[in-house]
């Protein structure tokens, strides 16, 4: 079999859709290497470079020119005999020739339509038209959770039997064993404390950093934050200073991947109360890391937690105050749930994923 697909965020997304996209071809090319993997784009960067020296993932250029992405990227997999051409974000191209191949569109939420608060006017709009597009002329939908095939249900009125959900897995950094110099070296760089709570994702509204840092003042507990600010961070950035809170809220940056890895395993708590999230691929992260999480009982969290997470009202800063003391006082009570959650997250590992996507593309050429 050949599959083509628009790798766009492949080589140009560091995290969320780009994780998704590297991991996805990753996992196909180990676990099924007798099929071919076409990579569309006008150009490549350094991103899954070691993905690409596997002798079936191959770059190809597509047509240049403006909205070539829309109107020939399509064609271009056609004319390297592609059976399947899949749009890995929500996005198909709108023009074909008659040449046959089925198209995939993956979707990972609608946000955008859930909560129009946190886009503009004019995203909102283009988002919906790409997204109805896409849905309309794919043969299959894959979601990546339940929460988020409703949504595409209820939102862009598609049948149910025209989607499947296929969770994603994470970067093999968070299942491997760093050695104890490059765990000892990651926590003098960044000068983290002896024991902390971890929140990783972009710092923006959705995400309620806010609330975190509301749940741990006047506490002694310190709290380590890894993600790219956005104008929001101004808003935590005041609540830490006027509560005189600067020692007890690290923010680190330029942080690898495998020292994110270690992190997320240094870390007494992974705490992440994001208002509403597509898959929320952080909670899968820590529960490879066998780092006890606190998340949202809102949206996918809890299909992403499993049953020993901890959950938490986002709204409600005193609830999750309440459970981050618990854990944080209760070193049985970490170890339990975090052990549970390591046997629940074997169902996100690279196997088992590769396996439904795989039967996945077989079902719809046959």
């Amino acid at each position: 079999m050949k599959i083509a697909f628009d790798a766009k965020r492949f080589f140009h997304n560091t995290s969320g859709l780009g994780n998704y996209s590297r991991d996805l071809i990753r996992i196909l090319s180990q676990y099924f290497p007798e099929n071919e993997y076409i990579l569309l784009n006008k150009n490549k960067s350094e991103r899954g470079k070691e993905i690409l020296e596997q002798n079936n993932v191959h770059f190809i250029e597509s047509s240049k020119g403006k909205f070539s992405r829309q109107f020939k990227m399509g064609k271009d997999a056609q004319a390297q005999n592609a059976d399947v051409f899949h749009g890995l974000s929500g996005e198909l191209p709108l023009k074909w020739d008659k040449t046959p191949i089925k198209k995939v569109v993956t979707i990972h939420d609608l946000i955008f339509m859930r909560y129009p608060q946190y886009y503009s006017f004019f995203d909102r709009k283009i988002h919906f038209w790409k997204f109805k597009k896409a849905v309309e002329s794919a043969d299959k939908i894959i979601a990546i959770s339940e929460q988020t095939k409703q949504d595409i249900i209820y939102y862009l009125k598609v049948p149910e039997n025209k989607i499947e959900v296929i969770y994603q897995g994470c970067h093999h950094a968070f299942k491997e064993n760093q050695s104890e110099d490059f765990i000892q070296k990651t926590r003098e760089k960044f000068s983290l404390p002896e024991r902390l709570i971890l929140n990783v994702g972009t710092i923006e509204e959705r995400k309620n950093l806010l609330n975190i840092v509301k749940a741990i003042d006047k506490t002694e507990i310190p709290l380590v934050v890894v993600g790219r600010k956005t104008k929001y961070f101004k808003k935590v950035q005041y609540f830490i200073r006027k509560n005189k809170m600067e020692n007890q809220v690290h923010f680190l940056e330029g942080v690898s991947m495998n020292e994110l890895a270690v992190i997320y395993k240094l870390a007494d708590i992974f705490v992440y109360p994001s208002f509403f999230e597509g898959f929320g691929i952080p909670v899968i992260e820590a529960l490879f890391s066998k780092t006890v999480t606190i998340t949202s009982n809102t949206s996918c969290l809890p299909e992403a937690g499993g049953n020993d997470s901890v959950y938490i009202d986002p709204k409600n800063y005193l609830d999750l105050r309440s459970k981050i003391q618990f854990l944080w006082d209760s070193e049985s009570e970490r170890k339990r749930r975090a052990d549970k959650g390591f046997e629940f997250v074997q169902k996100f590992n690279d196997e088992p994923i590769a396996n439904e996507l795989m039967s996945f593309y077989q079902k719809i050429i046959s």
